[in-house]
């Protein structure tokens, strides 16, 4: 019997957060949860920290303005994984990481760190456009201390979520599918990859302990959520009974668009073109010093792009 790693996810309070403990208690790990002061009286996430302790996990208090207090806290566990946002339009706290890099230092018992990662692969994003490459750019820039510090690390790769993605059939500004239209970006023929956010949080947990993941980047592709978005479209299409009436927006009009939006909005908007009218998901290879989700853990049953939708019937 091989004891499971004991687990501190930080950010557990969040939208991949709150999955992550979830799944790790589902596995069998012995969770803790960083209980940030800065929290103060937002009771939802109060609540949800509670609800966590009910679950089983223990709550462990500690800030990233208090270097002893992360050192303390990293020190009762095996394995450290982060999950706080990278997202503009929500909160964007990458760099904040690199406190975390040198609490973890100090510590010297972590045996993986898995950092705020899973999105696209920022190691493949280097001619990103302004100025959503900042997200990439800050993420590499955490990868790099990581490394320098010779902490052992999985990076996991998860594409895009299903949530963001699927719900709004790859549109923008929409998370709920339209039953009269849909706007192609460009001829929305482009691959892109759709994990269900669950499904994400059960194959990170299950590469904590894994030997193959240690130092390395792991993509998270399910094969039959490989699809473009007009085959999401279809998808949705079949599955009311109708067909969306669909208009198209070249790549041009894309950048002209994003150009008159507020920086977080331009930090999003970057991120979609490079997903849909490049491509830049599903255009490459998995290269020998990275692995597949699904080739390690065939046994976790995902979720498919269809059955996702189903929800929203």
């Amino acid at each position: 019997m091989v004891l499971k790693s004991k687990v501190l996810i930080i950010g557990g309070t969040g939208y991949l957060g709150k999955r992550l403990v979830k799944a790790s208690l589902e596995q069998g790990h012995e969770t803790y949860v960083l209980r940030r002061p800065e929290i103060g009286v937002d009771i939802e996430k109060i609540q949800l920290l509670l609800s966590f302790k009910k679950q089983g996990a223990r709550l462990v208090t500690g800030s990233f303005n208090d270097h002893r207090s992360l050192v303390e806290a990293l020190k009762q566990v095996d394995v450290v994984i982060c999950a706080v946002s990278g997202v503009h339009i929500r909160s964007h706290q990458i760099l904040l990481q690199l406190k975390l890099v040198d609490a973890i230092k100090e510590a010297g018992n972590i045996k993986r760190f898995l950092p705020s990662e899973f999105g696209t692969d920022p190691a493949r994003m280097a001619d990103a456009l302004e100025p959503g490459r900042v997200t990439f750019d800050d993420k590499m820039v955490v990868r790099r201390a990581i490394e320098d510090a010779g902490i052992p690390f999985t990076y996991v790769s998860a594409n895009c979520f299903a949530g963001y993605m699927v719900g709004g059939l790859c549109q923008p500004g929409h998370i709920l599918p339209s039953k009269e239209s849909v706007l192609l970006l460009g001829d929305g023929n482009k691959k892109s990859i759709f994990v269900d956010e669950d499904d994400i949080a059960a194959y990170t947990i299950r590469t904590i302990d894994d030997p193959r993941t240690c130092n390395k980047t792991v993509y998270i592709r399910p094969s039959e959520t490989i699809l473009s978005q007009r085959e999401v479209v279809e998808l949705w299409e079949k599955l009311i009974g109708k067909q969306l009436e669909k208009s198209s927006l070249s790549d041009q009009d894309f950048l002209n668009i994003m150009k008159g939006q507020g920086y977080a909005e331009q930090v999003g908007l970057t991120h979609y073109y490079h997903v849909f009218y490049e491509g830049c998901l599903a255009n490459f290879e998995i290269g020998d010093d990275a692995e597949e989700a699904c080739a390690l853990y065939p046994d976790i049953k995902y979720t498919k792009v269809e059955d996702y939708l189903k929800q929203y019937l």
